[in-house]
């Protein structure tokens, strides 16, 4: 269990008497306000020791009356946290990350505490700083969202922070993201993002298709790796060679995708469907289709991943694979939190996996007479 931290004592707040008295409002006034003492003032307003509920009312209605406001400086030195939660992804804009980062921050003020985002433009120099300095402000939690790169040097460095973050009662929640490997202290929020590509793909050969490009996702990049993975694994269950032609790894974008689809047509296309690696470079290669004059799904056949909203806004509807986004977020806070009654410094390191499920929509039919009689 964290320590009390003694800061909210004594002078360890500000705010002004109301009624006309003079000088800043203390712990002790709040405390002769609520009938309590000032270590349970303390421990209420700190939220690291179990306070019964009629007392935290009073104690939080004497705040109100008394506008008193805690000294979270003076708290810091004392050696608690400033309540807050830091996410660090890599684009703020990417749907992925921003629904992500929309369930860290509603769990977070649920739980009162205050989220700050920041992005790292794929950066793995940037993302081991930006963790450093949530470590210096004392933050409660500290998730990574999103893939990684296979790097030694970066995982030591960064197993290294997750040490750190949990001698000093705080705790690394890896959100999609490979594990820093055995023994080091973090909460993990995973989903079956290699079952989910399995199982798109299996949708695509269960219509009627054979040649299946896989369009799009760094290929360094785990999240890319995993989805790959679960794509040849459904080739492999039925029997279809994997062609190296057919896979056509980049980037996680739009423009990716409408512009890697133009030189696939003008190179005369040898598929009939098109895994995209996520909605974004679908939607992307969709347009470039468009333009193309050819027929979505009449046809080519695609299918993409995530099931962010540009999923059910380009037309036709996108098939996909639904990765509850936000409730991994929220997830990530409940498993950052939720050592903190007990009687360790740090939640011991846990891992959830939540599920994905295809969302069929109107992207999907099967292949074309002519590219039947083509095969």
């Amino acid at each position: 269990m964290r320590q009390p931290a003694h800061a909210a004592t004594g002078r360890g707040g500000s705010g002004r008497r109301r009624g006309g008295a003079s000088g800043p409002v203390t712990i002790e006034d709040v405390a002769a306000r609520a009938g309590v003492s000032a270590a349970t003032v303390s421990r209420t307003l700190n939220g690291n020791y179990p306070v019964a509920a009629t007392t935290r009312t009073r104690v939080e209605r004497a705040v109100r009356d008394l506008g008193y406001v805690v000294n979270a400086h003076a708290r810091a030195l004392a050696g608690s946290t400033t309540r807050t939660v830091g996410i660090v992804v890599n684009d703020v804009i990417d749907p992925f990350f921003a629904y992500i980062a929309r369930g860290v921050e509603r769990e977070a003020t649920a739980r009162g505490r205050m989220c700050l985002i920041a992005a790292t433009q794929g950066d793995s120099r940037r993302e081991l700083a930006i963790v450093d300095l949530l470590h210096e402000q004392r933050a409660d939690a500290v998730v990574l969202v999103g893939g990684a790169v296979a790097d030694p040097a970066y995982t030591k460095q960064m197993a290294a922070r997750a040490k750190a973050l949990a001698a000093g009662g705080s705790v690394l929640v890896l959100c999609g993201r490979p594990s820093l490997g055995p023994g080091v202290p973090t909460a993990q929020v995973g989903y079956d993002n290699e079952g989910g590509a399995a199982a798109i793909t299996e949708y695509l050969i269960a219509a009627g298709h054979r040649r299946i490009l896989y369009l799009g996702g760094p290929a360094e990049l785990s999240t890319s790796r995993a989805r790959l993975a679960g794509h040849r694994k459904a080739l492999r269950a039925r029997r279809i060679p994997s062609d190296p032609k057919l896979i056509q790894t980049g980037a996680f974008g739009r423009r990716f995708g409408y512009h890697r689809m133009q030189e696939l047509l003008a190179a005369g296309p040898d598929f009939t469907a098109v895994f995209a690696a996520n909605d974004v470079v679908a939607a992307g290669a969709m347009q470039a289709l468009h333009e193309a004059a050819r027929t979505v799904p009449d046809d080519i056949s695609i299918v993409g991943y995530d099931d962010v909203p540009v999923a059910a806004e380009v037309r036709p509807g996108l098939t996909t694979v639904h990765v509850p986004l936000e409730e991994m977020g929220r997830e990530a806070v409940r498993l950052a939190l939720a050592g903190e009654d007990t009687d360790t410094n740090a939640p011991p390191t846990q891992a959830v996996t939540v599920g994905t499920h295809i969302v069929a929509r109107e992207s999907v039919a099967a292949p074309s007479k002519g590219a039947r009689r083509q095969r």
